[in-house]
């Protein structure tokens, strides 16, 4: 992973790993249960871009490495990989 990328990646999770204490002291607190609902969609749409972020970056070097390589073994697993991982994301 690029290190911009990873850098971005930690603060994004960091932000989120704030959010899901937030959502625990929600909890704690009794706050109205749409208010954790709406903020457990904040958590989900975070975690989604981080997601998107790291992928991208696969695609980029990992992938792309696979296909300028002529190794058609290796692209067929980093085409595999992705598939899998795209296949379970909307799960």
């Amino acid at each position: 992973m690029r290190k911009d990328i990873k850098a971005s990646c930690q603060k994004r999770l960091s932000r989120i790993e704030g959010q899901v204490r937030g959502l625990s002291k929600m909890v704690d607190e009794d706050r109205y249960c749409i208010d954790i609902v709406t903020q457990i969609s904040a958590v989900r749409a975070a975690l989604r871009k981080v997601e998107e972020e790291i992928l991208k970056d696969h695609v980029a070097h990992c992938v792309e490495h696979a296909i300028a390589s002529g190794d058609r073994s290796d692209q067929r697993k980093k085409i595999a990989e992705l598939m899998a991982v795209v296949g379970r994301a909307d799960r």
